[in-house]
């Protein structure tokens, strides 16, 4: 194996997954809070590295855990794109980030980033509109469960709030990661090698 110096980080496959996703969100972190977009071509390369990533260290077994990441991704995701609650960008990104992560660690990422991002976007919301702005936004979603039909929030109220959604995303990953043995039991190994 490949090691850099006496750090052997390439004897840990998995710390460069960890260290490459990482990267990744701080990037569409960047780019979401500058511009309030995650480019194509950039979640693009992203879903392509992953796939080759997981191909090469652990073959057809890599390929499918990468493909199955994408898929619970976006079987999650896509809903919340068409109801207009998150963007395509946000969306693109986590499919891409599934190729690196697999199945349950997206899954885990995902749900953690819908609390982190509730929390965000409330915080943020009554930061900017205030309490009236809150109490606008839910009575406008009281209605829209009455009537069952859908009601376009106004300019004054929370709902009309573009939240970028990469911060609770990556957020969210960070807390996966936190709960997840084999990550945990990579980053030890990592230390326990490198002697710290």
């Amino acid at each position: 194996m490949l090691s850099l110096g006496e750090y052997a980080v390439f004897e840990h496959p998995d710390i460069i997954k960890i260290l490459m996703t990482l990267l990744i969100f701080l990037i569409a972190l960047t780019s979401d809070l500058r511009t309030q977009r995650i480019p194509n071509v950039f979640c693009l390369a992203v879903f392509a590295i992953g796939i080759l990533i997981q191909a090469l260290q652990s073959g057809w077994n890599g390929l499918g855990s990468a493909l199955l990441g994408s898929l619970v991704a976006c079987t999650l995701l896509l809903p919340a794109f068409m109801i207009r609650a998150l963007g395509a960008g946000d969306v693109k990104l986590m499919i891409a980030v599934g190729t690196f992560t697999g199945p349950w660690l997206i899954l885990w990422s995902i749900l953690y980033a819908v609390i982190a991002g509730v929390i965000t976007c409330i915080v943020l919301a009554a930061w900017k509109t205030g309490l009236s702005g809150l109490k606008k936004t839910a009575s406008r979603y009281y209605q829209i469960i009455i009537l069952r039909h859908y009601l376009k929030p106004e300019p004054s109220e929370a709902a009309s709030l573009r939240v970028p959604y990469a911060p609770a995303l990556a957020i969210g990953w960070l807390w996966a990661c936190s709960h997840n043995s084999d990550i945990q039991w990579a980053i030890s190994s990592f230390r326990y090698s490198i002697g710290i």
